[in-house]
C-alpha cells in the first residue's frame, strides 16, 4: 500500500437538472480512494455509522481499498443533501448532519503509520495536525480544504501548512485565503506560508499547477454531458496523488502528468450520480481520454513572422 486517505464517507441526496438519487455513497474519502485505486493501492481512514450499507463497503473492498481505518461508530452516517442548478456551478446544500463524523478522531492502524504517500481531504485542520502527529514523515502529502475551514479554523489551517508538501483549493478559496483576486499572488502567498506547491482548480476553465518555481495550466476535459458535479474535486485529489504515487520521482513533468489524470477522473465522476462511474471503469477508457486530453492541450511551434507590419 502506497496511500492513505483520511476523509469523510457519507450517505448522499443529490439533485440535478438530469435526475436525483438518495443515499447515495459519497464522502471525500470514498471519492479520492476510487480514484486513487486506478494507480495504486490506498487505505482509507474515517468513520461510519450502523445505518451505513454493508454494499457500499464491499464497492471499496472489491477495488482493494483498505479498510481497517474505517471505523464503524454508534450512530447514524454523515448525511448531506443538496442540488444544482442548470450551470452545475455549484452545489446548493440542503441539509448537513454530521452525525457520527462530528466526534470522529482519526487513528491509524499501524500498517498505515508509514505509508509514502498521504492524502489529508476537506476535514478540520485540527484533525488533519493529528493525523500528521501519528504518521512517519511521508515522502509527498497533499493537503485539501474549504471555506468553511478557511473561515472558522484559519490559524489552526496555516498551522498545517508548514507540515505537507502541497495544497489543493479552488479558486474561490485560494482568494479568500490569500486575500487577493490575482490567483498568481495567491499561490505565492500559500507557498510562502510553507507547501512547496499549490493546485488551484476552477473547475469547468481547468487548474493551476504551481511547483517551488514552475507553473503548469492544464485544460478541463470537454463533455457532452454533466449529470453531478458531485465529488469532481475529490476525484481529481485522489487521482492526482495516486497517479503521483506511481510516479519514480517528484518532477514538475510527472506533477503535470498526474494533474492531468486527476483532471481525466474527474471528467469521469461528473457523467453519473455518486460513484456509479468511477467503479467500473477499463484502463483502456482512462488512457484514451488521456491521449485525448493530450492532444486537446498540444501547442505546435509557432510558424508566424514577427515582423514590424502593422507597427
Amino acid at each position: 500500500m502506497n496511500l492513505v486517505i483520511v476523509g469523510s464517507v457519507a450517505l448522499d441526496d443529490v439533485k440535478t437538472p438530469l435526475g436525483e438519487v438518495k443515499n447515495a455513497l459519497g464522502g471525500s474519502a470514498v471519492y479520492s480512494s476510487l480514484s486513487a485505486q486506478y494507480f495504486t493501492q490506498a487505505g482509507v481512514v474515517g468513520v461510519v455509522g450502523h445505518d451505513f450499507p454493508e454494499n457500499y463497503l464491499q464497492t471499496l473492498a472489491a477495488r482493494s481499498i483498505r479498510l481497517e481505518g474505517l471505523e464503524k461508530a454508534p450512530g447514524e452516517t454523515f448525511h448531506w443533501a443538496g442540488y444544482y442548478e442548470y450551470d452545475m456551478g455549484s452545489a446548493k446544500t440542503l441539509d448537513t448532519r454530521l452525525n457520527v463524523f462530528a466526534a470522529f478522531d482519526p487513528k491509524i492502524p499501524s500498517a498505515f503509520k508509514s505509508v509514502p504517500y498521504l492524502f489529508l481531504a476537506n476535514i478540520d485542520p485540527e484533525l488533519q495536525t493529528k493525523v500528521l502527529n501519528q504518521i512517519t514523515r511521508p515522502r509527498f502529502t497533499l493537503l485539501d480544504t474549504m471555506n468553511f475551514w478557511i473561515e472558522t479554523k484559519r490559524e489552526a489551517l496555516l498551522a498545517v501548512f508548514p507540515r505537507v508538501d502541497m495544497v489543493v483549493v479552488n479558486d474561490a478559496e485560494a482568494r479568500q485565503l490569500a486575500g487577493t483576486p490575482n490567483l498568481l499572488q495567491a499561490a505565492r502567498w500559500i507557498r510562502n506560508h510553507g507547501p512547496r506547491g499549490v493546485i488551484i482548480k476552477k473547475g469547468e476553465h481547468g487548474a493551476l499547477l504551481f511547483w517551488e518555481n514552475e507553473i503548469a495550466a492544464l485544460p478541463a476535459f470537454p463533455l457532452d454531458t454533466v449529470r453531478d458535479p458531485t465529488g469532481a474535486g475529490d476525484t481529481f485529489a485522489g487521482g492526482f496523488i495516486g497517479a503521483l504515487a506511481g510516479s519514480p520521482d517528484l518532477t514538475m513533468d510527472n506533477f503535470r502528468r498526474a494533474a492531468a489524470m486527476g483532471t481525466i477522473m474527474a471528467s469521469f465522476t461528473v457523467e453519473d450520480f455518486s460513484t456509479r462511474r468511477l467503479e467500473g471503469l477499463s484502463e483502456e477508457e482512462i488512457r484514451a481520454r488521456y491521449r485525448a486530453l493530450q492532444k486537446i492541450s498540444e501547442l505546435k511551434d509557432f510558424a508566424g513572422d514577427f515582423s514590424s507590419n502593422g507597427r
